[in-house]
């Protein structure tokens, strides 16, 4: 019997690696990994071309996706997780003191409105500083995965020329959203952001997660068994890591091994839990800030989102 050999993207990590190296394989198929050196381009070949049959995918790109009609659906296997409080920068120079300052103002976004990290720290400024998100406009530094999306009347494209730290400079941007800016002269607007991340952990339970998987529905409907073998090998994998998290034996921790080591600490929990029913809360709590955010028209059932065959998995 051949063994179906499935072309599979996700970025090593941890919490994957066992499935890189082999020390985990598959039941019943096998995948066949093509490393993606930058993983959002990943993200828009799978959305745009439906290019491979198994890929990480950020959690609201697969959500504006699966509106716009993508054949492809989720398994419950949250590959990243995180806090976003210190993706917000200004400049201390400026008057942007606080996050209310930024109402009525610019600020920038990097890459697409619908980008998760972005979703996500525009809800921490909404929830935790009272920011009126309708009051701030929105500038884009590049376009969407989905190219159906039309986002909402405040949010622009950036102009040609420049970058987004050079307009947060120059004044004409109050703040970014994003990754970290290569210039010293930003800041995080947020003190401390890092703790301020695991303050929300502790007392709003906040654990954002930014990705997930999908597997072509093409595959799902020959073989609807599927997804619960994806989810198995991916939870086999990372159980082993989380061992190896609990019994301090990740010999040179990345700065992410180092977070879910903290949030290991901080609720004695498993820092990654696969399955819809443990992470419900989480991803309503992101469905709505979508629906406000104006990403999405209407909030989904999450039995919609994730492939059947994965409803009651839990890993």
């Amino acid at each position: 019997m051949v063994v179906p050999q499935l072309r599979t993207v996700t970025r090593t990590q941890g919490n994957n690696e066992a499935l890189k190296t082999g020390a985990v394989t598959p039941r019943g198929f096998r995948f066949e990994f093509e490393e993606v050196p930058v993983l959002v381009q990943a993200f828009r070949r799978m959305v745009r071309g439906l290019e491979f049959d198994v890929s990480e995918m950020a959690l609201t790109t697969y959500l504006v996706a699966k509106a716009h009609g993508a054949r492809f659906t989720a398994v419950p296997v949250f590959l990243v997780r995180g806090f976003h409080h210190g993706a917000i920068f200004h400049d201390p120079a400026s008057d942007v003191r606080d996050p209310k300052d930024l109402e009525g103002r610019r600020v920038g976004v990097s890459r697409g409105y619908t980008v998760t990290t972005g979703v996500w720290a525009r809800a921490v400024l909404q929830e935790e500083y009272g920011v009126d998100l309708d009051k701030v406009t929105w500038v884009l530094s590049g376009d969407e995965h989905v190219a159906a999306y039309r986002p909402p009347a405040n949010v622009v494209p950036m102009d040609p020329g420049g970058s987004l730290e050079d307009r947060v400079l120059g004044g004409d941007l109050a703040a970014v959203i994003g990754p970290r800016p290569a210039s010293p002269a930003l800041a995080p607007l947020i003190p401390d952001p890092e703790e301020a991340g695991y303050t929300a952990l502790r007392e709003r339970s906040l654990y954002p997660i930014n990705h997930l998987i999908v597997v072509r529905d093409e595959l799902l409907e020959e073989q609807p068994e599927l997804a619960a073998l994806v989810f198995d090998a991916f939870a086999r994998a990372k159980q082993l890591y989380v061992d190896r998290l609990r019994g301090g034996a990740i010999g040179s921790p990345t700065a992410t091994d180092l977070m879910y080591r903290r949030v290991l600490e901080v609720t004695g929990a498993d820092p990654l839990p696969y399955g819809m029913e443990p992470n419900r809360a989480v991803l309503e709590e992101l469905m709505r800030h979508a629906v406000d955010q104006r990403i999405l028209q209407r909030p989904v059932r999450l039995e919609e989102l994730f492939a059947e065959s994965t409803h009651t998995m839990v890993a």
